[in-house]
């Protein structure tokens, strides 16, 4: 099982909104064939590795998530093609929460006397899947808040500079969740004061970039506007019906959706993003945006990346006091950061 979850790694940020699904088939405890869902739309685990198996018949399958037995999709289900085959035990960590699937794959098995064991590594196939789980049971993203802060707890200086807080490592583990997500939100201000591109920087695919603006601020030149990724714009009904017109003939997704003094409704915008297929979402935005993610109780998990720097009042982020030879300790659930200053 543990090979399984492996290869399903491999589909991380390429098969959304589909699960990541990793299969191992086993005879006489020896590994005959190994598969994994590739890409949206492509086979599915349990058919590649049936594909690359010359004898499945009498073996065991190993899959980190329940065989599906539904046609309602891009691909056949894969439960009458297992039993066809011959696999005689299939060995699954989790069911599917599908609820087109969610036990049904497992029952049709065992009718066709194909023994079934579960939970093996459960709560590492459901890290793995925590996105899908999310998207498929609730219909909308799973939603990642990131910020990155100094030691004294600021997102920027009192000038609004927030260039470059965080290291160009950190910058590159940013990049590197952008590829594997499928859209990324901030807010007007953050486009109008920085104008972000918001794209994975060569390292992977681009998400889709989602922006806030009740108001339509949002520059006609602005970065988030250029070919390197698609860009929905969230806005008030209220806002300039030209400047809409304008941006949906430049090819932006423009969704309209009900404000609260200037504040876009978020848990509706998240169904909007859930109904285009969108499965993961990091909120990137400042702390207005942030705060407000949090406030609705729509965060599911943070990455916060805290650095060795005192802003204190500074004009630039560049002028921040420096702290040497951090350490970090914790203490409970408490964190101890202990550091030198220049």
């Amino acid at each position: 099982m543990q090979l399984a979850l492996k290869l399903a790694k491999k589909g991380v940020g390429k098969v959304s909104p589909n699960p990541q699904v990793g299969c191992v088939i086993v005879r006489n405890n020896k590994i005959i064939a190994t598969g994994y869902h590739k890409h949206f739309g492509g086979s599915h685990a349990e058919i590649d590795a049936l594909n690359n198996c010359k004898n499945p018949e009498g073996a065991t399958m190993y899959v980190n998530l329940e065989p599906c037995c539904h046609y309602n999709k891009k691909t056949p289900p894969c439960v009458p093609e297992i039993i066809k085959l011959g696999i005689k035990k299939v060995v699954v960590a989790m069911k599917d929460p599908n609820p087109l699937v969610s036990g049904k794959g497992i029952k049709q098995l065992r009718v066709n006397n194909v023994k079934v064991e579960i939970g093996i590594l459960e709560e590492e196939a459901e890290k793995l899947n925590e996105t899908y789980i999310k998207y498929i049971t609730k219909k909308i993203p799973f939603v990642i808040l990131k910020l990155a802060f100094s030691i004294d707890g600021k997102t920027k200086t009192f000038t609004g500079d927030s260039k470059w807080i965080s290291s160009e490592s950190s910058r590159k583990i940013v990049h590197k969740l952008r590829s594997i997500t499928d859209a990324i939100l901030v807010g007007s201000n953050t486009v109008l004061v920085d104008n972000p591109s918001l794209t994975s920087h060569g390292i992977g695919k681009n998400p889709r970039r989602v922006v806030l603006d009740a108001n339509l601020e949002t520059p006609f030149n602005s970065n988030v506007l250029n070919n390197e990724a698609k860009t929905i714009i969230a806005t008030s009904k209220q806002s300039d019906r030209k400047k809409k017109e304008k941006l949906s003939n430049l090819g932006v997704k423009i969704l309209e959706l009900p404000d609260n003094n200037g504040f876009i409704d978020l848990k509706k915008l998240l169904v909007e993003l859930g109904k285009l297929e969108i499965s993961s979402l990091i909120v990137e935005g400042g702390e207005t945006v942030a705060r407000a993610f949090l406030k609705a109780r729509l965060v599911d998990k943070i990455n916060f990346f805290i650095c060795p720097k005192i802003i204190n009042n500074e004009k630039y982020v560049k002028d921040a006091i420096i702290v040497k030879n951090v350490s970090v300790k914790k203490i409970e659930n408490d964190l101890l950061y202990e550091g030198y200053l220049k």
